[in-house]
């Protein structure tokens, strides 16, 4: 078990930015091996959707078209923390936002449209809240 904790959430005006944090940790961590790490987002009565992903060795990054932009993606492996910086919100990002980690190279579509599937994602953590006001 690889336990996932999500921080930095909270209350902002549109405009204003925020800058979430994803710590993991777990005493199966070290055997986990390299993860990606994928961010996203569920309001109240609505699909979870992806956010933002970032392979386990920064060799790419991936946005949803809503973050292109907008949110930044990074890590750093050595304090098994993930950042995703949001700026320029807006209150269609209000939302609960929880980051998830899938073993790197484990599953690859065609279309290479993997890192958008929840499904794949082995830890999610809590999630962390983030409301912004008009």
């Amino acid at each position: 078990q690889v336990q996932l904790e999500e921080s930095g959430g909270g209350l902002v005006q549109a405009g204003g930015s925020l800058r979430l944090s994803c710590v993991a940790s777990g005493p199966t961590l070290s055997t986990y091996g390299v993860y990606d790490v994928g961010w996203f987002r569920q309001a109240p009565g609505k699909e979870r959707e992806f956010v933002a992903y970032i392979t386990w060795n920064h060799a790419r990054t991936y946005y949803a078209d809503s973050a292109k932009g907008r949110f930044a993606i990074d890590r750093d492996n050595a304090q098994h923390t993930v950042w995703l910086e949001m700026n320029s919100l807006r209150p269609e990002d209000t939302a609960v936002y929880l980051c998830a980690v899938r073993r790197a190279y484990a599953q690859r579509y065609p279309d290479g449209s993997q890192y958008q599937d929840r499904s794949l994602y082995a830890y999610w953590g809590q999630g962390t809240a983030v409301t912004v006001s008009s």
